[in-house]
């Protein structure tokens, strides 16, 4: 696992500095055009990967920034609180995808892949969600056999994030039924042009335009054995959990950071908008709605700091990220909801930031396992006494 920070405090507000404002001045001003075009404009992809955002957590030595996960979720605060396309173009490498080789590759693998995903010149994608598996990996059907020195996969993949972008694909697939323990899932990288490797339509999804996904189908896709990441059968089901906790804390700031986008357009709005000559932030009820989203932002900005911390130090890598994913998704769906509430009819329409911020944030309480998914791991874990 990554150990202590290689970035000191004042280097990394420098970083965090300059992401802001490339945030706030380069990419706010053109959210309206990224939702109307479902894109990212290549400029603003191209000064994203001069800027290091496309290995801002892979380490140093493969060519990254070396953020740990406590200077990560200060940069998904900055990343949220614009439209969570552009954190969705680069949040693969850094996350879910790219962990599993910083955590579990070889070192054959890392120097194959790293510097190539960090420099942005490589897109990975994590293919895990099936039509019958989601939240839950055990359901898994995609299938990995060996002949000889190859293996051959076959399935499909269902909502992979930038899937018609991606160059590589960590793939999650059965090599054999779960026996006790043992869930029998490996995980393999393939890369996107490997023959029987098909990528189906772009999905049209409620919001989050910009952020590309889509079915993946592996039909009879030969990889060699070199593809079976840290050479180990046994390590897929716990690539999948350790990214996948990790993940939840950084989808949890990116939650604190819509969560005070929406919460910064109410309070303008409430102090410009009148209703009977009075600005309606005047209005108690009004003032009481801001009164809970502040809470709300507060209370979820200390616990994502909270849970990162934990996590870098080892002190809690299993409940306080589900905790924290829990917490911070819902608090911003309400949190939302009351944007649009403050804004009134206003927050109904289009190319109003706080109606496209109530699209957008629905699906976090869905992805990196839903609300539910959390709820049973805390539950669980408090059963069986870890805290």
């Amino acid at each position: 696992m990554t150990g202590s920070t290689t970035v000191s405090a004042d280097d990394f507000e420098q970083i965090r500095s300059v992401v802001h404002d490339f945030i706030r001045t380069k990419v706010v001003p053109r959210e309206t055009e990224i939702m109307e075009t479902d894109a990212i404009p290549g400029d603003l992809r191209a000064q994203a990967a001069e800027m290091g955002l496309f290995g801002y957590a892979i380490p140093q030595e493969w060519g990254g920034l070396g953020l740990d996960l406590t200077q990560d979720v200060e940069l998904a605060m900055e990343f949220g609180y614009t439209t969570l396309a552009l954190r969705s173009m680069f949040g693969t490498n850094n996350g879910i995808a790219g962990q599993v080789l910083v955590n579990f590759g070889t070192d054959e693998q890392k120097t194959a892949w790293l510097g190539r995903i960090a420099a942005g010149d490589v897109v990975a994608s994590f293919a895990l969600t099936e039509p019958g598996a989601g939240s839950n990996p055990a359901g898994l059907r995609t299938k990995a056999v060996r002949d000889g020195d190859e293996w051959v996969i076959d399935g499909q993949k269902r909502f992979i994030t930038n899937a018609p972008i991606a160059d590589l694909f960590v793939v999650f697939a059965r090599t054999r039924a779960a026996e006790g323990k043992n869930t029998g899932i490996a995980v393999f990288l393939v890369p996107a042009d490997t023959a029987g490797v098909a990528v189906g339509v772009k999905d049209k999804k409620m919001g989050q335009e910009g952020a590309w996904t889509a079915d993946v189908t592996f039909d009879g896709v030969r990889v060699p054995a070199s593809a079976l990441v840290g050479g180990d059968e046994e390590t897929g089901y716990r690539a999948a959990m350790t990214s996948l906790a990790r993940g939840r804390i950084h989808i949890a700031a990116l939650a604190v950071g819509q969560a005070q986008r929406a919460l910064d357009e109410s309070v303008a709005y409430a102090a410009g908008a009148t209703q009977g000559g009075k600005p309606i932030g005047s209005f108690q009820l009004v003032q009481a709605m801001l009164a809970d989203q502040q809470t709300g932002v507060m209370a979820g900005r200390a616990l994502v700091r909270d849970a990162a911390q934990k996590y870098v130090t080892g002190e809690d890598r299993r409940t306080a990220p589900s905790v924290t994913k829990l917490y911070c998704t819902e608090m911003v769906g309400k949190v939302a909801d009351l944007a649009v509430q403050i804004h009134g009819g206003t927050g109904y329409m289009r190319e109003v930031p706080v109606e496209r911020i109530y699209r957008d944030v629905r699906l976090l309480r869905l992805y990196e396992g839903t609300s539910e998914i959390q709820r049973l791991i805390i539950g669980g874990n408090l059963m069986r006494g870890r805290y």
